[in-house]
């Protein structure tokens, strides 16, 4: 199968784990940025705050060296994504714009709490994934 053949709206993972080791701190930066992307906080235990598709947990060792991309629905999500990110005090890994990675590839990068590379990602005209079905738009 090429990947102009792949129907995008599909899911490929149900859920990820990502272990805290400022489990509040944590919490805080994933509220911010995922708000921006439109993503709700759907879940709170005493340790654990579950988000669509994400689940931040208060557990040692925290994950490190993990890259996660959300899909943004516009560019301007991407903006929102970095702008609120880095207006709260968190670290840019960087900001908005369209990178080399292909046609149409519109994204921005933050760091979360444990180093970990946060991407929001709109896939413009021109990019594989673009025509996305109306279950993410």
């Amino acid at each position: 199968m090429r990947a102009e053949d792949w129907d995008w709206s599909f899911r490929v993972f149900d859920h990820v784990d990502v272990h805290a080791a400022n489990y509040a701190e944590s919490v805080r930066f994933y509220e911010i940025v995922l708000t921006a992307l439109g993503i709700p906080k759907i879940g709170r235990q005493a340790a654990s705050t579950c988000f669509t598709n994400l689940n931040v947990v208060d557990r040692r060792p925290p994950t490190q060296n993990l890259h996660l991309c959300f899909y943004a629905r516009t560019k301007e999500q991407v903006d929102a994504f970095h702008r609120t990110g880095v207006g709260a005090g968190f670290r840019s890994n960087g900001g908005p714009g369209y990178r080399a990675y292909g046609a149409g590839y519109y994204s921005a990068y933050l760091l979360d709490p444990d180093g970990n590379n946060v991407e929001a990602l709109f896939r413009d005209a021109g990019n594989v994934g673009h025509a996305l079905g109306p279950a993410l738009r």
